[in-house]
């Protein structure tokens, strides 16, 4: 077979493939070729760091030989059964859930993306309560699909709103300490953020569930206050209201532990997760329920369903996953190495004037940039992303890639949340890099 040279790779690309939340003009994807470890190559050779685990979901790093094996095993034996049937490896993953999942998750849902998580979650909330209204966040992001994209509150659900979204949705206000929507001044956002919620309940009436990100993850790592996620947790419960914990990205030892709601003690109704269920090895999406929820579906119709649920070449990767995680002690190691890179980035705001706020959790953190530090003004707004124009932080992260480290930048802040085997050396790269790439900002300061 011969092999597209990589002007031939990128025509054909650009030309008969979609480029994803972008205009298509002036798409000029990077040809890959390779990836190994913390680390992806180009067509012309050049190494990069991977310091956002592509789309914080790289958790063991690339090219995992166990994962790998597990795939190329089930492929030899069962590549694929439709999901009326039982798998060895279907059982083998739900013994392997029912283990480390949060205390009351008990039945599972096998999908192909965090997309499709999130909306069986939707469907399901709406079917056990017999309620319609789904309560999100605005800054919040849960998928593409009609339902999902209309549980998301940002700009991504805008231009969505157009052509059709699933109704019913209604939005509260962030836990956000550093842009509080109650004022600057507010002594305790996250309390005001949870009553806004119960607020909301009593008010709308026939809510069926609140929908939420436990740690936000591309619209800002917002790590909440200790107290908000029991308190919307109480509130859920006072109010007969399901709680659906989103940790598609959250998940998997990003923070530090095997799920972000297990830092709070908080144990949801209906969890989503995807991503770093198998490292991104293969498309997996997960919807777990309490065995209440399940109880109601003995006798109640089931109505959702997809050919490819419970595919056993998705479901395989993520039984190795599992054992890797456990083999490489990563949920501790992440917990390590996040305090470490916390500890690095603050030294960034330090000696940054462009940076007004570094938070997050584990390996996930973001370091969100300002014009003016007193008046929080960001570089880009939502109206500004969706301009197309090439932003202050898109200017950073060609620098970075200029000196190999790679980088997601959404709005006015950068993610970084590296695979979890990163090395301390490795941390230090991506930051020296982020840290060079910073003073571009701060010649854009007012």
């Amino acid at each position: 077979m011969l092999v597209p040279k990589s002007d031939e790779v990128l025509d054909l690309t650009v030309r008969h493939t979609y480029g994803t939340w972008r205009y298509q003009r002036g798409w000029k994807p990077l040809h890959i070729v390779d990836a190994e470890g913390c680390y992806f190559l180009d067509a012309a050779g050049k190494k990069y760091l991977d310091f956002s685990s592509q789309l914080m979901c790289s958790n063991l790093g690339h090219k995992n030989k166990a994962v790998i094996d597990a795939i190329c095993k089930q492929a030899k034996e069962l590549p694929y059964i439709s999901p009326g049937f039982a798998t060895t490896v279907r059982a083998e993953l739900s013994k392997s859930l029912l283990k480390l999942l949060p205390e009351g998750l008990e039945k599972f849902f096998f999908t192909t993306s965090g997309t499709e998580a999130n909306e069986a979650a939707i469907k399901i909330a709406r079917l056990f309560t017999g309620k319609h209204k789904i309560i999100s966040r605005y800054r919040s992001y849960h998928g593409s699909t009609a339902g999902s994209i209309a549980a998301t509150g940002d700009l991504r659900r805008w231009t969505a709103e157009p052509v059709g979204k699933m109704d019913g949705v209604i939005f509260a206000p962030d836990a956000d300490t550093y842009r509080s929507p109650f004022g600057s001044d507010h002594p305790n956002p996250g309390i005001a953020s949870a009553e806004y919620i119960d607020y909301m309940i009593k008010n709308e009436g026939n809510v069926a569930a609140i929908m939420l990100e436990p740690v936000v993850g591309t619209n800002g790592v917002l790590v909440p206050p200790k107290e908000y996620l029991p308190m919307v947790r109480e509130i859920a419960d006072k109010n007969d209201v399901l709680l659906i914990a989103d940790e598609v990205m959250s998940g998997w030892g990003r923070t530090g532990e095997w799920f972000a709601v297990n830092h709070w003690k908080v144990k949801p109704d209906i969890l989503t997760t995807a991503k770093g269920i198998t490292g991104a090895y293969a498309p997996l999406g997960l919807t777990a329920t309490t065995r209440e929820i399940a109880d109601y579906f003995e006798d109640h119709y089931f109505a959702h369903g997809h050919t490819y649920e419970a595919h056993p070449l998705t479901l395989a990767p993520a039984v190795a996953a599992i054992k890797e995680y456990l083999r490489l002690d990563l949920i501790t190691e992440a917990k390590k190495k996040g305090a470490y890179t916390g500890k690095r980035l603050s030294e960034l705001k330090e000696k940054h004037e462009s940076v007004g706020d570094v938070r997050g959790i584990g390996l996930f953190w973001a370091v969100e940039l300002v014009k003016n530090r007193k008046t929080k003004e960001p570089f880009t707004n939502p109206k500004d992303k969706l301009s197309g124009k090439a932003s202050v932080l898109d200017r950073m992260a060609s620098e970075m890639m200029s000196r190999g480290v790679y980088i997601l930048n959404w709005l006015s802040h950068f993610v970084i949340a590296p695979p979890l085997i990163i090395s301390r050396n490795e941390i230090d790269q991506g930051i020296d890099a982020l840290d060079e790439s910073l003073n571009i900002s701060d010649k854009e300061i007012e």
